[in-house]
């Protein structure tokens, strides 16, 4: 619904009988528990050790966002806490943490906003404006960012206990990959200690990259999902014309700046800077999907594109510098003025 005042609020189903309220809220009950499990279980595979349960846990906000889209945040959030304590009963507190913490918050709160509009226009012609997509992928870069920050200040309070304990998990992860392969892990390489220490410091700001991309590609494959089975409200926005928040790129300039201070103030920086930096990857994505209508080979264009991304991972590099070359010349517009304006029928 939205309100009187002409404030954003999330835009539920409307009640059409006097018992209809009840019932409502039982179908969010519903719909909260079968989020929660179904959630909680993907993200317990991950106890397998099986190869596909890395994929399989990276799905596991999909089932809250689905709920909070296609029913109500209050579907969401009890699916983010009763998948919760599930994880809490099964595996324990820290489990419980990072279950909350990655998953639940971040699909509940992302589903939420998604569905948040205002009315605008006036004299009989009000609609409603919903909240943008752009806005949705810097929560989802700021969310990953938190949560990787609070991780590795529960690994260490500054920033030499951090790192040596990311050296001893490290250290501990080749351990155990050599022993179940039979082979002699990190010690095999030539530098072995600076192979580890490299990986020390790439792996916080690249776990805040998969974090933001998992947070994305989870709300749009939710709302793909729910625009399905004709239950999304809103209108499926243009990812094509997404724009970033104002200050996003203000924000980036800093954490780069901070970067270079050292000990812990520099680490948290460079994970706010790779979490913002993917952005303006997706910002990327889309001036592709733009500048490439019209183009007879565009399934082509967009198919080579996104393989790139997935086999390679290094070209989502070149398209956050089309994000950010974006910001400045704007191509989106220039390809739009080239094209001219739709043929009149």
């Amino acid at each position: 619904m939205v309100g009187a005042d002409g404030s954003a609020e999330e835009h539920d189903p409307p009640l059409t009988a006097p018992g209809a309220g009840q019932l409502v809220m039982m179908q969010f009950g519903l719909i909260g528990l079968g989020s929660g499990a179904a959630a909680a279980l993907l993200f317990a595979s991950l106890t397998s050790g099986s190869p596909l349960s890395v994929p399989l846990a990276y799905l596991a906000p999909l089932p809250i966002m689905i709920a909070a889209l296609g029913w109500s945040h209050w579907a969401a959030l009890i699916g983010a806490v009763t998948g919760g304590l599930a994880i809490w009963l099964l595996f324990g507190s820290l489990f419980f943490v990072a279950f909350f913490a990655g998953i639940g918050l971040p699909g509940w709160w992302l589903g939420y906003l998604a569905m948040l509009a205002r009315p605008v226009g006036s004299n009989g012609t009000a609609s409603l404006e919903w909240y943008p997509p752009g806005r949705l992928v810097a929560w989802a870069a700021g969310l990953a960012s938190a949560l990787i920050v609070l991780t590795v200040l529960m690994m260490g309070g500054d920033a030499d206990a951090f790192r040596e304990a990311m050296r001893v998990a490290v250290h501990e992860v080749f351990r155990i990959a050599a022993s179940e392969a039979g082979s002699s892990g990190p010690a095999a390489l030539r530098n072995p200690e600076r192979f580890v220490d490299l990986l020390v410091v790439v792996i916080p700001p690249a776990t805040a990259v998969m974090a933001t991309l998992t947070n994305t590609v989870n709300l749009w494959l939710a709302g793909r999902i729910v625009k399905f089975s004709g239950r999304l409200t809103r209108p499926w926005p243009a990812i094509s014309e997404m724009t970033l928040p104002p200050l996003t790129a203000a924000a980036l300039a800093v954490a780069v700046a901070v970067t270079f201070i050292d000990g812990m103030v520099g680490i948290v920086a460079g994970i706010v800077m790779a979490s913002l930096l993917i952005v303006y990857g997706v910002l990327g994505f889309a001036v592709i999907h733009s500048v490439t209508r019209g183009m007879s080979a565009r399934g082509f264009v967009l198919a080579g594109v996104y393989a790139a991304v997935l086999i390679f991972g290094w070209p989502i590099l070149v398209l956050c510098l089309v994000g950010l070359a974006e910001q400045i010349f704007n191509f989106r517009a220039r390809a739009a003025l080239r094209r001219g304006p739709p043929a009149s029928t």
